[in-house]
């Protein structure tokens, strides 16, 4: 069998492989995609594989982003973090998925499922994965409160979203810096993936701030902006090619 795995974390991925050879060590990983852009472009230049290992959560957005570029044709299990909400729509529409962290004995019943499935049943599956991706709409502005206001900022105003420890706050092109009560996670769900970037724990960066990118001596990146920034912002090996997928995809 193999297996495509589409995922954006380093230890997520080694899991998934390890509890794999586990299952059955003839299981071949052909690739680890870790974002939509390169997922779409291995698809694009390659065999298909048997089956799908994907993330829903990737370093440039949605993994449902994919199939509105493309048509895949491969049986797909799902590996997420959603909530009761999110996991009952997959009930719902029959789509095999797997609750982060993912268990071996949950795996291998997904993959039990899978080998049982007719071609009638796979393309049944396929189909209702648009089920699964209504057309989402991205905040234009965010609402900052100060004092007993609240200012509406135009998202095309932010360089960048910045947190430490539990704070967070937003930095405008103009230089001000105001305190915002969400973590990166709530803020970059509400962001287009096409202007805005999870650069690592700390940052998510606007496109139009960029002005320069050098590579490390470890191959990591790191990201100039036309903003002052409290601290220097890298992009880590793993997600580098995501990274400049994401660039020049702008």
């Amino acid at each position: 069998m193999r297996i495509l795995i589409v995922e954006d974390e380093t230890a997520a991925y080694e899991t998934l492989v390890e509890i794999l050879r586990e299952i059955d060590p003839t299981i071949a990983v052909v690739a680890n995609t870790e974002s939509v852009s390169q997922t779409i472009k291995w698809l694009n230049e390659n065999p298909p594989p048997d089956l799908i290992l994907m993330d829903i959560h990737l370093s440039d957005g949605s993994s449902f982003l994919i199939f509105d570029h493309i048509t895949v044709e491969v049986p797909i299990i799902f590996t997420t973090a959603y909530d009761e909400y999110a996991i009952e729509a997959f009930k719902v529409n029959s789509i095999d998925y797997l609750l982060k962290p993912i268990k071996s004995q949950e795996l291998q019943r997904a993959l039990g499922k899978f080998k049982k499935l007719s071609q009638p049943d796979i393309l049944a599956y396929l189909s209702q994965i648009s089920n699964l991706s209504p057309a989402k709409s991205y905040s234009e502005r965010v609402l900052i409160p100060v004092k007993d206001k609240l200012l509406p900022i135009p998202v095309t105003e932010i360089s960048y979203f910045y947190t430490t420890d539990k704070h967070t706050v937003i930095q405008l092109k103009d230089g001000k810096q105001y305190p915002y009560s969400k973590t990166l996670d709530q803020i970059f769900q509400t962001l287009d993936p096409a202007l805005f970037y999870r650069a690592n724990k700390q940052f998510i960066i606007a496109r139009h701030v960029i002005k320069d990118i050098t590579i490390w001596f470890d191959s990591r990146l790191l990201v100039t902006l036309n903003s002052d920034v409290p601290e220097p912002i890298y992009i880590s090996k793993n997600k580098a090619v995501a990274f400049k997928d994401w660039m020049i995809a702008g």
